[in-house]
């Protein structure tokens, strides 16, 4: 990667722009949705990915700015993502330095416009559109093998839970009126089957209700400081679900980290820009902390081993990374080691739930029919 040459930087001391909290709450729905993002002012990933890859590409091939914001622009479908890139080209067109028209927008990150502007100081613009691509390039890479992976047993448990409901609200009851018809003891298993499916029956619009009212609350909460803290401490407490959510967000953590550090920008202000960032409580929270110790004199390594969302083994590598003076390096490898477990593991999750839950729809199922067919064997039996 471009080792960039911050001399002409530091001399303006430009200051940047005012931070964007980017409060997501940290759950894992929020990490598989974030391209979704109902309501979100910023851009999404993918257009982030696609801009900033095809920015440099036209840069590097000598079109200037001006022209490579048209053809940009001209290549957009929505006509909300074509006003947006129009106005950044206006904003351009009237002098403003790109970073600051991105700003403007309210659409990108202060990661970004941090970055682009040390781009436009230290004259490699191109060189950091390219970073910036190559960031984005891997969260959509890792979110899309995330989802591709999960996708499938999701669908195949939402189709046993609405094969369940069937059972219980439409056919459960058809035999329990042939039973009463007919009276007699009914079987244990059966009576129990009957007391469920009619208590789904009448409770079912109050049970609506009330979990509408639940996620109401939590929709309402989730940005409240209390709420994250408790709700990512029990994330982290899920087996099997926990570490792969604390894995996703430390290689986002090292591949932002990677970034600003080979940019030569001071480890106390890439701290900074990465925890405004994450979105994800137990970091952004650890991070703050890490500032000051830094401040006060604290190694890097020393200050993220207070930790515990941060394991032995990365404070380790990020120790010879700040006694080689290769902190860059190692957050890369980092990186990419913890993108790799997430991908093993979130496809190894998907081969083990995929027949799992083929065996808990198929017992359910069978109890339910075992339950409705064993009265009409003892009365068949019973005739006989």
């Amino acid at each position: 990667m471009p080792t960039i040459d911050l001399s002409r930087y530091e001399k303006k001391k430009a200051t940047p722009p005012t931070p964007q909290k980017n409060d997501n709450g940290g759950g894992l729905l929020a990490l598989l949705n974030k391209d979704i993002s109902f309501g979100s002012k910023e851009l999404s990933d993918k257009k982030k990915e696609f801009l900033y890859l095809e920015l440099s590409s036209l840069l590097q091939a000598g079109i200037n700015l001006k022209s490579s914001f048209e053809l940009i622009t001209a290549s957009q479908e929505k006509e909300k993502d074509k006003q947006l890139f129009q106005d950044i080209q206006e904003k351009v067109l009237q002098g403003i330095s790109f970073s600051k028209a991105l700003e403007k927008t309210g659409k990108f990150s202060v990661y970004e416009i941090f970055s682009l502007e040390i781009g436009e100081e230290t004259g490699k613009l191109t060189e950091v559109l390219q970073d910036l691509a190559k960031f984005y390039q891997n969260k959509v890479k890792q979110r899309r093998k995330i989802i591709s992976s999960l996708s499938y047993p999701c669908i195949v448990m939402c189709t046993s839970m609405g094969a369940v409901f069937f059972m219980l609200e439409f056919v459960v009851p058809m035999f329990s009126d042939v039973f009463t018809r007919f009276g007699g003891q009914l079987p244990w298993i059966t009576a129990k089957i009957i007391s469920i499916s009619k208590a789904m029956e009448s409770n079912f619009l109050p049970a609506i209700l009330f979990l509408a009212s639940i996620a109401g609350f939590f929709w309402y909460v989730r940005k409240t400081e209390r709420f994250r803290k408790v709700f990512s401490g029990l994330l982290l407490k899920i087996p099997v679900a926990g570490n792969l959510v604390q894995k996703i967000y430390l290689a986002r953590f090292c591949n932002s980290m990677r970034l600003l550090i080979s940019a030569h920008i001071p480890l106390l202000r890439a701290i900074s820009l990465s925890r405004q960032m994450i979105g994800y409580y137990p970091i952004e929270s650890s991070l703050q902390k890490v500032e000051d110790d830094i401040l006060q004199g604290h190694a890097l390594h020393q200050s993220l081993e207070r930790f515990s969302i941060y394991p032995a083994k990365m404070i380790m590598l990020l120790k010879i990374g700040e006694e080689s003076n290769k902190l860059d390096y190692f957050f890369a490898r980092i990186s990419e080691q913890y993108i790799d477990e997430v991908e093993y593991q979130t496809t190894t999750l998907s081969s083990m739930m995929e027949p799992l839950i083929v065996v808990f729809l198929g017992l359910i199922v069978g109890t339910i029919l075992i339950a409705m067919y064993l009265p009409m064997f003892q009365m068949s039996n019973s005739f006989q």
